[in-house]
């Protein structure tokens, strides 16, 4: 048996490639909508894809397991327990998957084990390979990651389904309880790793064991079901994208489509989306009213799924390579309407007549210690709160960037010094603030761990 890990850094998520290289077949599990990729890696193995199958309807990325499954010719295995409220809609083309069934893929031998929790219709997948006796590790989807469990309260946060994350808390520390009593050397190949909105404290490691997780994953330690409920319910505001994602996802999500990339030029009647793509040097220099910074990286896919809709055609900002790129990855979580490209020397074509580009501050945080200290702008930190909470500079206001944009309006209209840890979120949130009409902003392009490297003053 042989197992590859696909990992997605900007989803923070992991499908998995299962072969048998006895008979040369191949099953993969949580496959993202990218689905050339597992064909890619399937055919550089020698082996064939023969069955697709996923632990949950996801809510952070659109699954790829309808689509690959229909290009290979594999069988498509789904989850048919949980309820009839959480069953897939297309689940006449799959073959059911209970709890205690089991399918082959060559000689490696594949039980579903129902875990539900993070979702009523969860479940694991506990391999074996051959000939063995036991099994040698398990496909945990979103039940244990490393150092955490997936959250359960996205169904009532996320996708408006009321009253129903306690309950699922409780199921939650029940399957947990199945979890413990696992064979300790089973290997444990999770469905994210960190930065994952799907739990809140994910390992970065690509891999665990049963053993290690119990103990050394906090979902392990409270001594009650209630203590387990309390803080397994202590989550982060899920992003707005998600509940799209569960819609489709049960649905049944569409093809990848494949339309080319255009040039866009101005046309008085379209309403557009402006998702500047450039780094943030550039996007300050010089851009377009009202667009949104999104620098292209690992991290723009996470922050798309925060401020970008799902109503309005997107247009995208930037070289044309970078623009294929992002649009690539907006796919993935179902943003298909990028009407095309805007180049950055047509900008200019753009603007009204006698119209100039906007333009922002950005500056390390050395130049600014003594306009911070002396002069006392608004310091606005947006990092997440527990960062916030461990440092920060003094007097300086707290808003999330997720936050932002609903909470703008509790902020003076005094000068903005605008941070976070590195220079991201900070280049964003800069973009949001002068696009809702803060005009005097400074982005402190180092961010916190700039202030602090220049000898900034901290509050702990």
């Amino acid at each position: 048996m042989l197992i590859e890990r696909m990992f997605h850094r900007g989803l923070a998520q992991a499908g998995y490639l299962v072969g048998c290289e006895a008979t040369n077949e191949a099953l993969v599990v949580d496959p993202n909508r990218d689905i050339a990729q597992y064909r890619a890696l399937a055919e550089s193995h020698g082996l064939r894809i023969v069955a697709v199958t996923e632990t949950h309807i996801h809510a952070d990325f659109l699954s790829g397991a309808r689509e690959l499954a229909a290009c290979t010719g594999a069988s498509l295995f789904l989850s048919a327990a949980g309820g009839p409220d959480w069953q897939y809609e297309y689940a006449a083309e799959a073959r059911p998957l209970c709890d205690g069934n089991t399918f082959a893929v060559g000689t490696v031998r594949v039980r579903a084990l129902h875990t539900p929790g993070h979702t009523p219709e969860h479940l694991v997948f506990v391999l074996t390979d051959g000939d063995a006796g036991e099994p040698v590790g398990l496909i945990s989807g979103d039940f244990v990651f490393v150092g955490d469990v997936g959250r359960p309260d996205l169904l009532e946060r996320a996708a408006g389904a009321d009253g129903t994350m306690e309950e699922a808390a409780r199921r939650l520390f029940h399957s947990l309880e199945r979890f413990r009593a696992l064979p300790e050397y089973l290997q444990v190949w999770p469905g994210h790793g960190a930065g994952s909105a799907c739990g809140k404290a994910l390992g970065a490691l690509p891999q665990s064991t049963v053993g290690y997780e119990l103990r050394h994953n906090w979902a392990f330690k409270p001594q009650s079901e209630a203590e387990f409920v309390a803080a397994v319910l202590d989550q982060p505001a899920p992003p707005p994208y998600f509940a799209q994602m569960k819609r489709l996802n049960q649905r049944g999500p569409a093809a990848r489509p494949n339309r080319e990339l255009v040039p866009l030029t101005p046309h008085p009647t379209q309403q557009l989306q402006l998702i500047d793509i450039r780094p943030a040097e550039d996007f300050a220099a010089g851009h377009l009213p009202g667009a949104l910074n999104l620098p292209l990286g690992e991290s723009m896919l996470r922050w798309a799924g925060w401020f970008v809709g799902y109503q309005v055609p997107i247009a995208l900002i930037g070289a044309w390579e970078a623009a294929t790129h992002a649009r690539d990855e907006l796919l993935l979580i179902g943003l298909d309407h990028v009407a095309g490209v805007i180049e950055p020397g047509a900008l200019p074509h753009w603007l009204p007549a006698g119209a100039a580009l906007e333009t922002s501050q950005r500056k390390p945080a050395a130049e600014l210690l003594e306009q911070v200290q002396e002069h006392k702008p608004l310091v606005l930190d947006v990092r997440a709160v527990n960062e916030y909470e461990q440092e920060h500079i003094p007097g300086a206001v707290n808003i999330p960037l997720a936050e932002l944009p609903q909470r703008i309006n509790e902020l003076s209209q005094q000068p903005i010094v605008v941070h976070c840890e590195g220079g991201y979120r900070s280049a964003v949130a800069a973009g949001l603030l002068q696009a809702a009409g803060r005009r005097t902003v400074i982005d402190m392009c180092d961010g916190f761990a700039g202030w602090k490297h220049a000898g900034g003053a901290v509050a702990r």
